[in-house]
């Protein structure tokens, strides 16, 4: 009997110390995370910095998280990285965090990938969705839903030539200009310096009709009723503008060399590319020959000194097994402001939290690169032209329509062709292909 209890104890002993092994083993199982992500710039210019924000988020988060890994494939360009997705999506190994470009956007909404974050975001007592830029929240919103947070934006801006304009003894456009100021001042720089019999000195380069029509006091597409109307006062008044600057130019094309060049007064340019262009040593190379800034756009009878806003960002796999460590990793890139302040210091955008893009310590990151009495675009300015912004659908069939009326509208320019009842027929084309895509 006794030896009987005695193994019983032996037994029971044993079984606790497999359990506690296994519980202890479980308790240090290693959880790993997926990201994806792309290197270099979602915008376009030179970045070495691609990876230090990423990994700088990924210590601080695995030091606050112990026991949780995050994994991540380098060296995915941009331009192969929408084919990357998919194929991570056929494979059902689609990364629990990743960036989203805006081409997949509507794709990736439309296929359920990315989970709404609705419930998450009510759910947090720590998380405030108004501490983000409006226009940039709304990047990351489908059919009321958002399913996507910003991880830094970028606005556009209108470039001058201020040498140009100094040399014309023409005064630098105050930040309330108008269509009626723009085309004045393009009148009176657009001319033949040489004396040759061709004009090699312009108002306008790259400066569109949609740019001009942000600015009209018009909305070209209801989500609600889902509508574009290409003949609406606004959209022709827009196109009749741009006309009026292309006709300055009397039949002459501008191109990118006349702006490298320093003979063209105007063209917008992203804050992306004012970053890059204005600091060492990436200014060399480009813009040298004379002296440049950025302001607003200039506004409509019935519009508003405001401009397109883009934004990068990242979403959560609707499959991860993960909700509520991805949704805390989606965090700290995007929502704590140590992280947002590295986009000031390591990439060329703007941070997607008011506090941080407005900072003090945000506009002394700036200023840091530039040469000495340089003119920094002010924190004022800036806050004022993301918040205000204007954001186009990332709509596939949106995207298509416009880039039809792109066309349309360059036939227009191309062969002084009638702006009203030009866009007439368009509207009818857009209805028709519209009705073929329900």
């Amino acid at each position: 009997m006794r030896n009987w209890r005695k193994r019983l104890c032996i037994s029971t002993a044993l079984a606790a110390l497999v359990a506690a092994a296994v519980i202890y083993h479980g308790q240090q199982k290693e959880t790993v995370l997926e990201f994806g992500m792309f290197t270099g710039s979602n915008w376009d210019v030179a970045s070495a910095n691609s990876f230090k924000i990423i990994d700088k988020a990924i210590m601080r988060f695995e030091e606050s998280h112990p026991n949780v890994k995050i994994h991540y494939y380098s060296g995915i360009a941009k331009e192969d990285y929408s084919e990357w997705c998919a194929r991570k999506l056929l494979e059902g190994k689609m990364p629990d965090v990743f960036m989203i470009l805006d081409s997949d956007f509507d794709k990736f909404t439309s296929l359920g990938v990315m989970k709404d974050l609705d419930e998450m975001m009510s759910e947090d007592a720590g998380f405030q969705k108004e501490d983000f830029f409006t226009t940039a929240l709304n990047t990351g919103r489908r059919n009321g839903r958002q399913y996507a947070l910003p991880y830094e934006t970028v606005p556009t801006l209108m470039f001058v030539n201020k040498s140009l304009l100094a040399k014309e003894r023409i005064p630098m456009p105050k930040e309330d200009w108008t269509w009626e100021d723009m085309n004045e001042i393009c009148r009176k720089v657009t001319k033949d310096t040489d004396k040759d019999g061709l004009l090699d000195q312009f108002g306008t380069y790259n400066y569109s009709w949609r740019d001009a029509f942000y600015t009209s006091g018009g909305k070209l597409y209801d989500e609600n009723q889902d509508q574009l109307s290409f003949t609406d006062s606004r959209v022709l008044d827009a196109i009749k503008y741009i006309k009026r600057l292309n006709d300055l130019n009397q039949g002459q094309s501008v191109t990118q060399e006349d702006f490298n060049e320093g003979r063209v007064a105007f063209m917008p340019l992203t804050f992306a590319e004012y970053r890059t262009y204005k600091t060492y040593p990436y200014r060399i190379k480009k813009y040298t020959r004379f002296q440049w800034d950025c302001i607003t756009f200039p506004s409509g009878r019935e519009g508003e000194n405001i401009s397109k806003v883009d934004a990068l960002l990242m979403g959560i796999n609707s499959k991860t097994k993960h909700d509520k460590l991805a949704w805390e990793f989606l965090k700290q890139l995007t929502y704590t402001e140590e992280m947002q302040m590295d986009v000031f210091l390591y990439s060329q955008g703007v941070p997607a939290l008011k506090s941080v893009a407005s900072s003090k310590e945000g506009a002394n990151i700036i200023q840091e690169d530039m040469d000495e009495g340089e003119q920094v675009i002010s924190s004022t300015l800036l806050y004022n032209v993301i918040e205000d912004g204007i954001i186009e659908p990332k709509l596939l069939q949106y995207q298509q329509v416009m880039n039809l009326a792109d066309g349309e509208v360059s036939k227009i320019l191309q062969e002084n062709k009638n702006v009203d009842s030009s866009m007439k027929i368009f509207q009818r084309t857009v209805s028709k292909f519209l009705q073929q895509q329900k």
